[in-house]
């Protein structure tokens, strides 16, 4: 499976950006997913994941209220609506898929098998 991540960007804080991931291939609706972000010097960190059925998501604390992560399986694409984004937000988001054929959300980068090339995200203040 190939992930391609988009729609990131330049944005002022406050502002909203909604990144999306679309797989192709084969697809991804037998697998949970996720949303990672990476800035530099640091390790990449888990931002939000959803379950392979779309029923359960799961937020890092610092974005929950904020981000919402939600998927297509129609259109085999992932979403993550980022709302009242803050300068700290600032960093490379990497889509993932997970490992395991209807595995539960994990918060691990190693239980992820398939990664998108990254999107952008700056928030200026």
């Amino acid at each position: 499976v190939q992930l391609q991540a988009s729609g990131g960007g330049l944005v002022q804080a406050g502002g909203s950006l909604r990144p999306a991931c679309a797989a192709s291939g084969r697809t991804v609706s037998s697998y949970a997913m996720g949303w990672f972000r990476q800035s530099p010097g640091k390790e990449r960190e888990f931002v939000a994941g959803i379950s392979w059925s779309g029923f359960y998501t799961y937020y890092t604390d610092s974005v929950k209220g904020r981000f919402t992560i939600s998927r297509d399986n129609a259109k085999n694409t992932v979403y993550l609506q980022m709302n009242s984004l803050k300068p700290g937000n600032t960093a490379v988001y990497y889509c993932a898929q997970l490992r395991a054929r209807k595995g539960p959300i994990r918060q691990e980068v190693t239980e992820y098998g398939y990664w998108g090339q990254g999107t952008q995200v700056t928030v200026s203040s």
